[in-house]
């Protein structure tokens, strides 16, 4: 759209889901962020503000993807893109000991237990254990947006956060219900891309989740969801 900003919105590479430990990248979610690096530097992407959570994840992400586009990208890091505590989501809405999502069982029953709980979340009808409320989550990225907006007509941005952000800005964005939000934030792959259109007024859509850097034969192996 001409005159208007560019926002690229990436989620973290595959991190280490049902490990004891989530906030780490797994080797194939680096493989992802360096293709990803690769295919904009091939492509001549640039871009004026980089902006990140503070995950390590986050940080992990950006720098696997600096290695394959071959420049340093400056970012500031905010903790209003920060993923929600989706163990914390779903604690406070089953206390119980639950088996970690090791198998397709336990995978299943955890994601029907964190659509519940987000939900539940949203609503206000629970408080999960050191989280912040879902207002003050969504306050955190509808102010990266504005800060966004704020970097100037015509620039190129890139955020690296988590799911729960990214589909909260599409959700806001589209002001769509909590069910959707839910829906969006499980479909979103690892690396993968949600591009806004800006001004200094607002967000607009214009792709979401896709995957271009492993569009091919050798790479359609490392497409992952969790």
């Amino acid at each position: 759209m001409r005159g208007m900003g560019s926002l690229y919105l990436v989620r973290h590479g595959q991190a280490s889901f049902g490990a004891a430990d989530y906030d780490q990248l797994s080797a194939t979610g680096r493989a992802q962020c360096r293709h990803l690096g690769a295919y904009w530097q091939a492509r001549g992407q640039r871009f004026d503000a980089v902006f990140i959570g503070t995950l390590r994840r986050h940080a992990q992400s950006l720098a696997a993807l600096v290695e394959g586009y071959g420049e340093d990208l400056p970012a500031t890091a905010l903790p209003g893109l920060n993923e929600y505590d989706s163990e914390a989501v779903v604690r406070a809405i089953h206390p119980g000991p639950l088996a970690p999502p090791r198998d397709a069982e336990t995978v299943k029953q955890h994601f029907r237990l964190l659509r519940q709980g987000l939900l539940a979340w949203m609503a206000g009808e629970t408080a999960p254990a050191g989280m912040p409320s879902h207002a003050a989550f969504a306050a955190g990225v509808a102010d990266a947006l504005d800060r966004v907006r704020a970097v100037g007509v015509g620039r190129q941005v890139l955020i690296v956060s988590s799911g729960g952000p990214i589909a909260t800005a599409v959700a806001q964005v589209l002001a769509c219900p909590p069910e959707t939000f839910v829906e969006l934030n499980l479909r979103i792959r690892n690396s993968a891309v949600t591009e806004f259109a800006f001004n200094p007024k607002r967000h607009h859509l214009v792709s979401f989740n896709v995957l271009p850097h492993l569009d091919t034969q050798d790479t359609r192996g490392l497409i992952t969801h969790a």
